[in-house]
């Protein structure tokens, strides 16, 4: 399960991560809730084979990752960890790749440090700044109680239905979601949420790649993404044959996606001066 050999402690929470040298820019993957960083391993290592340097690593209370004694889960603190990764591992404006709950976070950072990164490619996460129907924000309040109610011994399989269309993704997120206490994927769930802020008017300061599974139908990331694409001006990757883990239902397309994005962006060292 892990393949994460270096340790970066801050402020009590045990962090695991790893990281391959390169010489292209660097890339930092931030996996979503409940899973690790696994997910992401097919695209690391295509990423590192191109050149870059790449980072992958565990979130809190995520596989090898662990919480600070006597604390829980919650997002201002994870986005503390997550800035302060980068600032322990020195990285010159990386682009920040992020699924669901690592999407919600790498646009936070964004926001909070818009001078922090060089890009952001957000996969299968809902759109944090925008706008909210009546019918999302009432669907966005009902979805914690809801998966309270569901036993606890259930509940893997309930989000790996949930997450995935094919055997394969839905075997393996089952395995990561069975690795979690359900009172700690309720708290997970919650600082998810808590990430949603709309404000209408922002637009991300840095490129931007949107991608989505087309048969994600996780709270309103299918009906949001196309709406985020549009205003921010910005084709939508959607991944065919992939639920919301687009990673683990379709890795190749996934790759393949990330890859084209990255390609597409004007390298900001670029005309500048010796």
């Amino acid at each position: 399960m892990t393949n994460l050999p270096e340790v970066f402690d801050h402020q009590g929470a045990h962090l695991r991560y790893r990281d391959r040298p390169g010489p292209a820019a660097p890339v930092v993957l931030t996996h979503g809730a409940g899973m690790d960083h696994a997910m992401f391993e097919p695209q690391a290592q295509a990423l590192h084979e191109a050149g870059h340097r790449v980072v992958t690593w565990d979130l809190p209370a995520h596989g090898a990752s662990t919480l600070a004694p006597g604390s829980r889960f919650d997002a201002a603190t994870a986005l503390d960890h997550f800035a302060a990764l980068l600032d322990h591992l020195g990285l010159d404006r990386p682009i920040l790749i992020g699924h669901s709950l690592g999407g919600n976070l790498s646009q936070a950072l964004v926001r909070r440090l818009p001078g922090r990164a060089r890009g952001l490619i957000v996969v299968d996460s809902a759109w944090n700044a925008g706008p909210l129907t009546r019918f999302e924000r009432a669907m966005l309040r009902l979805a914690a109680p809801s998966l309270a109610a569901i036993p606890a011994g259930r509940l893997p399989g309930v989000m790996a239905k949930a997450s995935a269309v094919t055997p394969e993704g839905a075997a393996a997120a089952e395995a990561a979601f069975a690795r979690m206490p359900k009172p700690v994927f309720l708290d997970v769930w919650r600082a998810t949420v808590s990430l949603v802020d709309p404000d209408p008017g922002y637009r991300t300061p840095i490129p931007l790649g949107l991608i989505r599974g087309d048969a994600d139908r996780t709270g309103n990331i299918a009906a949001a993404m196309p709406r985020w694409a549009r205003a921010e001006g910005v084709d939508e990757h959607v991944i065919p044959a992939a639920g919301h883990i687009v990673t683990l239902d379709n890795p190749e397309a996934t790759t393949r996606a990330i890859a084209d994005l990255i390609a597409s962006w004007p390298d900001p060292e670029a005309g500048q001066p010796e």
